[in-house]
């Protein structure tokens, strides 16, 4: 068995051994996806009377948007 002392020899050198920075390790970037039938928010370019329309039947313009995307896409062929 090594006979380590208790106490460093130098208290200097203990002293920055404590405070030295930590090497971390970058954890690799992982894209997180909502999870399936969560609203998530986009940024879309639409034209102003697409907008305009929508707006005109008063709150709720953003829901009648989605509503008419999800018409189409479930009325498009699968495959």
């Amino acid at each position: 068995m090594a006979n380590t002392p208790r106490r460093p020899a130098n208290p200097k050198d203990a002293a920055e051994a404590l405070f030295a920075p930590a090497k971390k390790v970058a954890a690799p970037a992982v894209e997180k996806r909502a999870p399936p039938a969560v609203k998530e928010q986009v940024t879309l370019r639409l034209d102003s009377a697409v907008i305009e329309y929508f707006q005109e039947g008063g709150p709720g313009w953003q829901d009648r948007i989605n509503d008419a995307l999800r018409a189409v896409m479930e009325a498009a062929p699968k495959g």
